[in-house]
């Protein structure tokens, strides 16, 4: 009996996940966190993400906290989420995924070509 291999994430969803990785935040803190994960490469807007961590939520790879007060965004109520245990999984197993394509890349020597000459 063989078991099916996950299927490979997102980017948006392992962007959120690589986001609260470290920990919990709101939505507005996950968007900035991925922009700064991304150096700027990956600007992911509201409906991008909350359309994701409605289906993340469902799946169970991320839970809401209780809503707190953040003191960065004028004392505004936050939903804070949260990645769950399976969340944690789901990311180990995409990241290997990926450390496996590179090797692959490695061996091949392949590498972007520059754009120039």
């Amino acid at each position: 009996m063989s078991t099916k291999p996950p299927k490979p994430l997102t980017p948006a969803v392992l962007h959120i996940l690589l986001a609260l990785s470290a920990r919990e935040r709101h939505g507005y803190g996950i968007m900035k966190q991925v922009e700064a994960d991304s150096n700027g490469r990956v600007n992911m807007g509201p409906g991008t993400l909350y359309g994701s961590l409605n289906r993340m939520m469902d799946a169970g790879l991320v839970r809401e906290t209780e809503s707190r007060v953040d003191p960065e965004m004028e004392d505004e109520r936050r939903v804070y989420y949260e990645i769950t245990g399976q969340g944690r999984e789901a990311l180990a197993t995409e990241l290997e995924r990926y450390r496996e394509v590179v090797a692959v890349a490695q061996l091949r020597d392949l590498r972007p070509r520059s754009s120039h000459g």
